[in-house]
Parts: structure tokens; C-alpha cells; sequence
């Protein structure tokens, strides 16, 4: 649910965004920001659209529950991380949205640009090159153009990707001390690292869409946001057998039964073969080796159906 802050001397079942976001009490018109965080999990699934043709694998991506906070505070959690903040206009709203993108997914994808592997430097660098600008860029569009897309279910507003700061003072119209919704979006690679892109909305911005945030917006399921994203935490935990095959010759049964040491059997197998997870054909790629082991570099995912991972 929801995670809130209370001051001292606040009737302790007030919200304490109650009154920055227009509400009147316990039962104010934002409530607990229903509709904000079902539109959270539909965003998710829209930014993993984006993602994975610049990442060039598939990802899952959990819609974590909305926090209020005041920006100093969320500043401070983040430490000395390096990131990348993304303003976003949001007429007729005031201010800026900030999507706040982690400095490793901005390396992993510049690296990616250049033809590489998608090697993140370690230790990494204090500040993000010249040469991640554009890679920026396209993330930033790219989330203003689904946030405008998502948004639509409840209010139309015309999100659009304004400028970059690397340098959190930098950004405008919201002072340390002013409270934010901070939407996080956790990013779980295929190699079991975890990015994450954190979208903030000034809550005094938001105000005079207090009441359609705070209805009940019909979604795809119902149920906690917060347990359907520790069940999606969970399931990213599951093993799965992962299989390649080479070749599956056919061969008839009277010379199988005669088969015995030193026999050759011919087989032959196309530039590409398939990655089997389970028993179900996920992606073809070609023989090769990595590491002083043989490995199958990942050509293409195979077309699967939609999931409902947000």
C-alpha cells in the first residue's frame, strides 16, 4: 500500500499528503492514490516495450508501491548514486515530472549503441559521458510518450520530454523541502541484476487531479499493489531448465539397434539453433564460446505472447 509520513501533532490517521493534495481528512479525495498505482502497473508493462529492443533482451519490470516523501529525503536515500534525471512538461499541470534513471542502465545502453556487449564499468564513473546524451533522450521521450498513453485512463495530460540534469539541485520548481509521489519501477535484467527508474510528480502539482487519483480505476485484476509486486519479486526468483539443441537426426530403428562403439552418425545444424526454457522454443542464437566454455549467443527472442508482468 501506500507508504505515508505523518507530522508531529497530525492526527495519525490523516495522510499527511492530505493536505498538500487537496483532501479534507482520513477520507480525503486522493485517498490512497488507487488509480495512480494502477496506472503504475500499466506503465510498467509500456516501459518494458521500450526497454527491451534498446537492451536486446527481455526484462521484467515491477510497479513497486507509491511512496509520498519530501525530495530532500528521496535524495538522500539515493546517496552518491549516479543517475540521470529527465524533466518532463505535464500541461496543463504545473512543473516537471523527473524520471530518474540509474547511471548503470544508462552504461549498459550506451555500451549496447556502440555494438558492445552491454558492459557496465566497474568501478563507475563519478559522471555520465557526453556521449549518453542521446541514449537519454530516447529513454526520456519514451517515457513521457507512455506516461501521456497511460495517464489517458483517467486524466488526459500531455507528458512531454523537456531537457536532462545530472545534477539533482538542478532540477526545477520543487525545493528539498516539498513533497513528491515517487512511482519506483524495479528493472530485473536477465542476468539477475537489478536497475531501477524512479518517476517523480510534485504532489502540489497533482492537485487538481486529487479526485480522479484517488478513485478506483478498473483494472485487468484487483487485489493489494503491494502483494502483486512481492509475488512479481518471487517469481523472478524461479529457476527454470534452460536447454539448446544442436541437431535431431532421424535415424531407423534396425540401424539403431545395431548401433555400437565407433559409429558415426551425421548430423547437421543451420547458422542458428533454438534455446529451449522449459519446453518451450524462447529464442535462437549461434554456437560460440565465452570464457573458455561453449555458450549460445542470443540472436533473436521468439514472439510470445503478451504477459501481464506490471
Amino acid at each position: 500500500m501506500l507508504k505515508e509520513e505523518t507530522a508531529p501533532g497530525d492526527d495519525a490517521k490523516t495522510p499527511r499528503h492530505a493536505a498538500v493534495l487537496g483532501g479534507a481528512g482520513p477520507r480525503n479525495a486522493l485517498g490512497d492514490l488507487h488509480a495512480l498505482q494502477t496506472l503504475s502497473g500499466h506503465f510498467a508493462r509500456s516501459l518494458r516495450h521500450l526497454l527491451e529492443p534498446m537492451l536486446r533482451r527481455p526484462v521484467r519490470i515491477a510497479a513497486e508501491p507509491l511512496s509520498v516523501v519530501r525530495l530532500d529525503a528521496y535524495l538522500d536515500g539515493r546517496g552518491d548514486a549516479l543517475a540521470a534525471y529527465a524533466l518532463i512538461t505535464m500541461p496543463p499541470l504545473a512543473g516537471h515530472a523527473v524520471a530518474v534513471i540509474d547511471g548503470p542502465m544508462v552504461f549498459e545502453l550506451l555500451d549496447l549503441f556502440y555494438g558492445g556487449t552491454g558492459q557496465v564499468p566497474s568501478p563507475l564513473p563519478a559522471e555520465l559521458p557526453a556521449s549518453a546524451e542521446a541514449i537519454i533522450r530516447r529513454i526520456g521521450r519514451g517515457i513521457a510518450e507512455r506516461l501521456a498513453a497511460t495517464w489517458g485512463e483517467v486524466a488526459q495530460i500531455a507528458f512531454a520530454f523537456e531537457r536532462f540534469e545530472t545534477n539533482p539541485v538542478m532540477i526545477p520548481d520543487i525545493d528539498g523541502e516539498d513533497r513528491v509521489v515517487a512511482t519506483r519501477f524495479a528493472i530485473a535484467l536477465a542476468d539477475s541484476r537489478s536497475v531501477a527508474i524512479d518517476i517523480l510528480y510534485p504532489a502540489a502539482a497533482l492537485k487538481p487531479v486529487a479526485g480522479a487519483l484517488g478513485a478506483r480505476v478498473k483494472g485487468k485484476r484487483g487485489g493489494d499493489p503491494a502483494w502483486f509486486s512481492g509475488l512479481t519479486r518471487a517469481v523472478m526468483e524461479v529457476k527454470l531448465p534452460v536447454r539448446s539443441v544442436l541437431a535431431e537426426p532421424v535415424i531407423q530403428l534396425s540401424r539403431l539397434v545395431a548401433l555400437k562403439p565407433g559409429d558415426i552418425i551425421p548430423i547437421s545444424f543451420g547458422p542458428e539453433i533454438p534455446l529451449f526454457v522449459a519446453d518451450n522454443r524462447f529464442a535462437r542464437g549461434s554456437v560460440g564460446a565465452a570464457n573458455g566454455r561453449a555458450a549460445l549467443r542470443v540472436a533473436r527472442i521468439e514472439t510470445l505472447p503478451d504477459e501481464d508482468i506490471a
